[in-house]
Order: structure tokens, then C-alpha cells, then sequence
């Protein structure tokens, strides 16, 4: 069985730094494995998700799944919290980048999420140097030099490692398996099991994992199942492996019960994947003018749909013994404008007490700069020396199926500063990501692919309703281009770096008659024919 596994695996890149050391053979048999029996599900699940946008585009509503109202009502838990991982106050993420990682191990957040997914271009170099760096740091031997000299090294009291994997919807084309390319979620989850599981473990912590962009209960039982499967198969103990879900796509808040029953013995929590989530939104009802949605800095987590969303996951986490984690705070503080950071110290502090006094349990931060302020939020709110606030039920909680899905925002406004932020942060993020960078700082903020989706779907669903904009004009696929032109101009034009292929992947996420799903899709293609990075 293993020379089997092992001669069926083909990496397209053998000669790239750290792929024997990440891919020996013994790594190869275990992703073989996973690839035979989990793929014909994924890709029925992932046409699955196709017959649900059909019949949502036909008409269909989405509401709380009427065969599973008993287990809703049913009193029942998840599997108790490891105690290493009780109190997530303060989350820090970032990409799983020998520095960042350094820096964010470091941060005095709780909890690090090391991002293989949104914050990570795919590229090969990148994917293999990824696994490389979470190998070390969870032996603690990460270290950095930068090009001046400078030393970096994870202390003595780090944080702890959550790892996300790529999405069900994702390949890595550079491996092959029976000749066909191996699920990114089972590449980037099995070589982490595979490689740091025991070691973990053995350091009384354990495998713990972000599960990212499900949408319902089966995508859920996927990976469960996977769960199980490396947990026998590498001799860990059953409910080794613990999994936070980020409620990020719409179909998913329906099913949020569903979603923790199904991964019961290896659920620790629910994320409100904020940005995700209003991508979701605009994704799935695109064709529906109700649900046209206002400039992005005006869907906050303030707003109607949002708030119900966030009340639901933390009323149904707690029901579970599961942790409520809220949202990310996106904003990287400016060496040079003090005046910029007050305005935005003061939103973050808002948007953090927000949570706070709905009830979450921990936040997420993009920056050690945030670290304090979001610490010092929750410890406040967590009543003496309790980690969490799982014992807050929120019974008052009434969130209906109406209330999820009524997308209107009060007073809100599209206006050409929102077309020209859309088009300006999607081409400076498409460009970063084509040249190898997954999370790009873009004025003050942490540009991921998350809040590039909303940018280009905003776009394309603004042009084919032919929107009216706050000064009166229709927005058109022409004003698009105006505007697309004078903001290629002020960055250099499509000579510079890779904004010519950003500018023509834009365009045909903008302007193609059919939405297409996730952007990374097609730009991974540029990144796999053109070597990546480069």
C-alpha cells in the first residue's frame, strides 16, 4: 500500500526549498490516502453548492433546514474545550510567513491563526515554505534574519497555533494524485496532522485547526470524517483534533447547530467571519435588487443583518459549550499620521466593545498594535477569572429566518468613492497577490482576498443592476472603466509589476456576463502558468 500511495504522488515542483523535508515519502502515502477517500465527495459537494445557487437564483428561499428542527431543540454539547485553548480573548491572524508568524507568536494575543488560506498567495514556494515554518514553530525553532541584520525569534510565552487550511472549493495543482490535483484543504490539513500532530500533543496542546467557507452540515460531516480518519491512521487519540468554524458564507448561519453537532467531538467554537460573509451575501442573492448592497464602510457590524448574524452565533455557541470568537479588526496603525490612528483606534475600540457587550467570548486583531486594546476589552467584560463566557445563554435571542436575510441598510449610499475604493483596493491586492503576498496593507487596513471579493463582487453587481450613485449617474460597465483607468494611472499603469494582469482579471471578474465564484480561482491559473510571484 504505501509504494502504491507513494508512486502515485506527483509534485509538478520537486526542486523548490523544503519540499523533501514537507513531502518525504511517508507524507506522500498519507495525502494519497486522504485524496482516495475523501475527493469524490468533496467534488459532490462542491456540485452540491452549484445545485443550491440554481435554486436560489430560481427563486428558492434559504431558512433554517426544517428535517433537522429536533436536533436544534435537542439539549446537547459539544466535547469539553482542551484547556490550553479556554481563553481566547485576543486572536491575532496573519499568513503563515516566517516573520509575521514571529511577530504574531510574540504579540501577547492568546491565540495566533496562522492563514494558509485568504492571507497566503498560493504560490508553490510559498504553500511548501508555509508548512516548513509551522513545523518549526511548533518545535520552537522558528527564526528570521532580515536583509539588515536583524534577529527574530519566538519567546518564551507565545501564543497559541490555530492553523487554517484552504477552502473545499480550492486545488493544489502542484500535487497529484492518480493524476488528478489534491484537494488544498486535505494538502494543507493532512501535512500539518501529519507532521506536527503527536508533537503537539505531546507538548499538552494539540492539532487545533480554522475551518474555512462551509456552507452547511455536510461540508461539516466532510470533515469530520477526515478528522477521524487521521486521527486512526496516525494514532492520535479520538477528539485529538479541534476545529473552530468561521460562519462566513450566508447558507452557513442557517446551519450553525448542524454544523457543531456534525463536528461535535472535535468542535472548540464559531468565528463571525465578518467580510466573508458579506461576499456570501452579495454572491448569493447578486441577481436580486434587494439585495444590492451600500459602499463596504457602511456594512458594519452595526447594521441590521449583520447584528442578527452576530447574535445567533454567539446565543447558539453558548447553548453548545462552544467558543463565540467575533470578528477581525483590519486596521494597521500608520508610523506617520497620528491623527489617522485616533480615527481608527476609536472605531476599532467601538467595534470591539460591540462585541464585548454581545457576548463573545474572544475577537480577532490583524496587528500586535491592536493586541492591548482588544485584551483589555475583554478581560473587562469576562466576570473575574473566567476564560469565557460560555455560561451567558443569551436567551432573550430571537433571530428569525426574515431577519438573516433582510439585506437593507438604512441611509445607505453607493457612491463614486465607493466605485473608485472597490476599484482601486482590488487592483493593488490582485497585483500583491500575483507577485506572492496574500495579505496586502492598504491605506491603514489588512487587505485579505475576503474583502477583495467584496470589492469586485460589489462591481459587478452594482453595473448589471445599473445602480444609481449618490450624484445621480446610472453606475455603468463605462464608469467602471473611467474610474479602473485613472486609478491604473495613479498606481504606475499595467507596466508596473503585475498590474496587467490585474487589470485583466478585474475586468473579467467585472465585466463577465457570469459571476464567477472565488476570485483566487482564476488568478491561481496566472500564478500556476506564470511560475507564481514573479
Amino acid at each position: 500500500m504505501a509504494t502504491q500511495g507513494e508512486t502515485a504522488v506527483t509534485i509538478t515542483r520537486p526542486d523548490v526549498p523544503g519540499a523533501d523535508r514537507v513531502l518525504d515519502d511517508a507524507a506522500r502515502v498519507f495525502l494519497a490516502e486522504l485524496h482516495r477517500a475523501f475527493e469524490p465527495r468533496r467534488r459532490a459537494l462542491l456540485a452540491a453548492r452549484e445545485e443550491r445557487q440554481a435554486a436560489i437564483a430560481a427563486g428558492a428561499r434559504l431558512d433554517f433546514p426544517a428535517e433537522t428542527a429536533d436536533l436544534r431543540r435537542a439539549d446537547w454539547r459539544v466535547a469539553a474545550t482542551p484547556a490550553p485553548l479556554e481563553d481566547r480573548r485576543t486572536e491575532i491572524t496573519g499568513p503563515a510567513e516566517r516573520k509575521m508568524m514571529i511577530n504574531a507568536l510574540n504579540s501577547g494575543a492568546l491565540v495566533f491563526m496562522a492563514d494558509l488560506e485568504d492571507a497566503l498567495s498560493p504560490t508553490w514556494e510559498n504553500v511548501v515554505a508555509g508548512q516548513v515554518n509551522l513545523q518549526d514553530a511548533v518545535r520552537r525553532t522558528l527564526r528570521f534574519t532580515s536583509p539588515e541584520g536583524r534577529e527574530y525569534r519566538t519567546g518564551q510565552v507565545t501564543a497559541r497555533l490555530l492553523v487554517r487550511p484552504r477552502g473545499w472549493h480550492l486545488e493544489e495543482r502542484h500535487v497529484h494524485v492518480d493524476g488528478e490535483p489534491i484537494s488544498a484543504s486535505l494538502f494543507d490539513a493532512g501535512l500539518h496532522l501529519f507532521a506536527n500532530g503527536r508533537e503537539l500533543l505531546d507538548q499538552g496542546l494539540g492539532p487545533w485547526l480554522y475551518l474555512a467557507k462551509l456552507q452547511g452540515r455536510d461540508e461539516a460531516r466532510l470533515w469530520n470524517d477526515v478528522f477521524v480518519h487521521a486521527q486512526e491512521r496516525l494514532g492520535l487519540p479520538h477528539g485529538s483534533v479541534r476545529a473552530t468554524v468561521l460562519i462566513e458564507t450566508i447558507h452557513a448561519a442557517f446551519e450553525m447547530d448542524e454544523i457543531l453537532w456534525e463536528l461535535r467531538d472535535h468542535a472548540s467554537g464559531l468565528n463571525a467571519g465578518r467580510w466573508d460573509y458579506i461576499f456570501s451575501a452579495i454572491k448569493t442573492f447578486r441577481d436580486e435588487p434587494r439585495a444590492v448592497l451600500p459602499d463596504r464602510r457602511q456594512v458594519t457590524m452595526a447594521v441590521p443583518f449583520m447584528r442578527a448574524y452576530a447574535d445567533l452565533l454567539v446565543q447558539t455557541c453558548h447553548r453548545r459549550g462552544a467558543h463565540a470568537i467575533g470578528g477581525m479588526a483590519a486596521f494597521i496603525p500608520s508610523r506617520r499620521d497620528p491623527a489617522v490612528n485616533e480615527r481608527a483606534l476609536a472605531s476599532v475600540r467601538e467595534d470591539k466593545e460591540r462585541e464585548a457587550a454581545a457576548g463573545f467570548d474572544g475577537t480577532w486583531v490583524a496587528h500586535p498594535d491592536l493586541v492591548p486594546i482588544a485584551k483589555s476589552i475583554f478581560s473587562a467584560a469576562l466576570s473575574g477569572s473566567a476564560p469565557h463566557r460560555k455560561d451567558q445563554l443569551r436567551e432573550e435571542v430571537r433571530v428569525t429566518a426574515a431577519e438573516l436575510l433582510d439585506l437593507r441598510i438604512p441611509d445607505g449610499r453607493i457612491t463614486e468613492a465607493g466605485v473608485r475604493t472597490n476599484v482601486s483596493v482590488a487592483l493593488r491586492y490582485l497585483d500583491a497577490w500575483l507577485r506572492g503576498a496574500g495579505a496586502a496593507a492598504i491605506n491603514n487596513l489588512m487587505e485579505d482576498a475576503a474583502t477583495a471579493e467584496i470589492s469586485r463582487a460589489q462591481l459587478w453587481q452594482w453595473i448589471r443592476h445599473g445602480v444609481a450613485l449618490d450624484d445621480g449617474r446610472a453606475m455603468t460597465a463605462d464608469v467602471y472603466r473611467a474610474v479602473r483607468d485613472e486609478e491604473l494611472a495613479a498606481l504606475g499603469g499595467p507596466s508596473t509589476q503585475r498590474l496587467g494582469d490585474a487589470v485583466g482579471l478585474l475586468d473579467r471578474l467585472v465585466l463577465g456576463e457570469r459571476f464567477i465564484d472565488f476570485l483566487t480561482i482564476p488568478a491561481y491559473s496566472l500564478l500556476v502558468e506564470r511560475g507564481g510571484g514573479t
